[in-house]
């Protein structure tokens, strides 16, 4: 690169100028798979949609089963054959 100064002036130039380099046009199926928005969420943001995807919590069942608990009612021969089969499943 060489550099004249301000005394060397050039003539006359077109609108784009003679040092311009031309764009060459991309195809359209490249610029049509390019072109377009992105949304990157958060973990928390994931984590908080599948909060509001969850239904109300039922009052009336938790106390139920609040009660049972309390009563030494929840936790059955049956339950607890089938949390074991479950657990086995599970590691086996």
């Amino acid at each position: 690169m060489q550099i004249y100064g301000p005394s060397q002036l050039h003539g006359a130039q077109s609108v784009t100028g003679p040092h311009t380099t031309r764009a060459i046009q991309p195809s359209s199926t490249t610029a049509s798979s390019s072109i377009g928005d992105r949304l990157d969420i958060s973990e928390a943001g994931q984590i908080a949609g599948r909060m509001a995807e969850i239904p109300d919590i039922r009052a009336d069942r938790v106390q139920e089963l609040r009660a049972a608990i309390q009563g030494g009612r929840y936790e059955t021969d049956e339950k607890m054959n089938v949390a074991l089969e479950r657990l086995l499943d599970e590691i086996a």
